[in-house]
């Protein structure tokens, strides 16, 4: 099946950040699945190539801005809608307040519009995974906080989390640095440390489908998306056997790691965030 925007009868499933990556992976694994669907996709400017896209796909484009000074126009957006699919980004702005505020803000709106479901891409709270030992890890637990939000809000909500991006090692602070003949992947975990790593682009919306798929919408329900788990030390060498490249981890002290991130000209409190996360991973993460 396809999306079906002319089948009424089809749910229509909302879905925020519908040109990013999270969003663009749930629309299409919705128009690839053999159940039919109508999709009305959010987006902060309808004009740019990748919502002409989703037009082709037979996908409801709607410009919106999910701010808080903006709520007719959020709850307006989801009149009608059956299953709502939300996203918040936190890198845009840095504050854990801003993204909380507008986290809840489209739970309101979706919960106005009647909704039967909706699907939260979600993270754990670091301040409760390390019993209060990291407390500063923001992107972590603002989505915490929506999610203990959703889950009061009265209505049918899943916790979808995300893995970690595997095309986050592409790009500074995080990339491999060159050293003469060989690259080094340096971050503050141990070697054997798991991770679950996605492939954002092609697998998050499958986990999303999985959840709008299931006979029972499953209320309260949380699900880990993840394309693998991994140990830093095979992460890198199955990057070398695919690169032909001499890659090697180590595993820097805080004070080597900070001054990395330092160099990225991040914000203190991302650089506190960062670090953190890292190393509460390390500690209480995946075993």
């Amino acid at each position: 099946m396809t999306i079906t925007p002319e089948n009424h009868s089809a749910p229509l499933v909302a879905v925020v950040g519908a040109t990013g990556k999270q969003g663009g992976s749930v629309i299409q694994a919705l128009a690839a699945s053999h159940k039919s669907y109508r999709v009305r996709g959010f987006t902060r400017d309808a004009t740019k190539l990748a919502a002409q896209e989703l037009r082709k796909l037979g996908v409801e484009v709607v410009q919106v801005a999910f701010v808080v000074d903006n709520k007719a126009e959020v709850d307006e957006a989801f009149s009608g809608v059956d299953f709502a699919f939300l996203v918040t980004n936190f890198w845009e702005h840095f504050s854990l307040a801003r993204e909380v505020a507008e986290g809840k803000l489209m739970i309101d709106a979706a919960k106005a519009s009647r909704v039967s479901g909706i699907m939260w891409s979600g993270l754990p709270s670091f301040t409760k995974l390390s019993v209060g030992k990291y407390t500063n890890v923001y992107h972590f637990d603002g989505k915490a906080l929506v999610t203990e939000y959703g889950r009061q809000s009265g209505v049918p909500f899943v916790d979808v989390q995300a893995g970690f991006y595997g095309t986050n090692f592409l790009a500074s602070p995080h990339a491999p640095v060159k050293r003469a003949s060989e690259f080094v992947l340096a971050l503050p975990m141990k070697a054997s440390t798991v991770v679950p790593f996605l492939d954002a682009d092609r697998d998050y919306g499958l986990f999303v489908r999985y959840v709008l798929e299931l006979e029972t919408f499953p209320d309260g329900a949380e699900f880990v998306a993840y394309s693998e788990k991994l140990t830093m030390q095979e992460l890198v060498d199955r990057w070398a056997r695919a690169t032909g490249k001499n890659i090697k981890y180590e595993q820097p002290s805080m004070e080597e790691f900070k001054q990395k991130f330092e160099d990225a000209n991040l914000p203190p409190h991302i650089l506190l965030d960062m670090v953190e996360a890292l190393s509460g991973w390390d500690e209480f993460g995946c075993q």
